[in-house]
């Protein structure tokens, strides 16, 4: 039987680097995409296929997706992980920036959606998987920016879904919850950066803090968690639509069901001072 095949973006670390291994582990050939192909080295002398790719550069994607497409003849899933989160005080980040969140976090993740499914369609089948995150349906101070971009994956991938309901094509979406990546640091980082100094200073640097230390950076949960989550979507005939998972996940999720934006505000409020 041919083995099955998957793209996995934002490969050169933490969940993409894990779903890559995992999935390879379970019989798929992997291909595992980032623009610092240098970056996954590990992963390669493991067994997976690296490949340069920027998911904002319209050349990038075709020429990966063609060379899948030229080497294998198929495409049974593609993991839209790649991704970053840009905080800062709304008042104070670009709308450069803004843009450059959402070129990467949505219009990235839709253009190589848009790229790999003439594939998945010819064959009658194949699994998309979006990983946005609880920061999809929950919100946090100076994150408004990022979680924009997870709001609209997440509703993107519900239409999505139903478009492609017909072709055999499955769209799953993943929220983690913490995980022990390098998110939180780069996060906190833009955040100093941007909003640092200024009327938003003693908020951001508290915010900052909680990002990088505190209860939920030290209990987050390993990228493996998502890995095997990611895994079981891809392989199993029914998937479900959606998959929380990773430390704090369901529970905050069950929160925002039942409580207020009032008392929700005071929740998020008292978790970043």
């Amino acid at each position: 039987m041919e083995k099955k095949v998957a793209l996995v973006t934002g490969a050169s670390s933490g969940i993409g680097g894990a779903t890559a291994r995992e999935l390879m582990q379970r019989g798929f050939v992997v291909y595992g995409g980032a623009r610092r192909v240098e970056r996954m080295a590990d992963i390669q002398a493991q067994g997976v296929h690296t490949i340069s790719l920027d998911v904002t550069d319209e050349r990038s994607v075709t020429e990966a997706v063609s060379r899948i497409e030229r080497e294998t003849g198929r495409l049974d899933a593609l993991v839209n992980n790649a991704g970053y989160g840009s905080y800062g005080a709304v008042e104070d980040v670009t709308l450069a920036e803004g843009r450059k969140q959402f070129d990467v976090n949505v219009f990235g993740v839709m253009r190589l959606t848009q790229a790999v499914l003439p594939i998945m369609r010819r064959q009658g089948s194949g699994k998309i998987v979006n990983v946005t995150s609880v920061g999809g349906k929950i919100y946090t101070p100076f994150g408004a920016w990022y979680h924009g971009t997870k709001f609209a994956l997440e509703g993107m991938s519900d239409a999505l879904r139903l478009e492609l309901a017909p072709f055999g094509i499955d769209v799953i979406v993943v929220e983690p919850g913490a995980i022990k990546t390098e998110w939180s640091s780069i996060a906190a980082g833009h955040l100093r950066e941007t909003s640092g100094h200024g009327p938003y200073a003693e908020q951001a640097t508290r915010v900052a803090q909680a990002l990088t230390s505190g209860p939920l950076h030290d209990r987050a949960s390993d990228p493996s968690v998502i890995a095997m989550t990611i895994a079981t979507a891809v392989t199993i005939h029914r998937p479900k639509t959606r998959y929380a998972a990773g430390f704090s996940a369901r529970p905050v999720l069950a929160l925002r069901r039942l409580l207020s934006d009032r008392a929700f505000d005071k929740l998020i409020t008292r978790s970043t001072r």
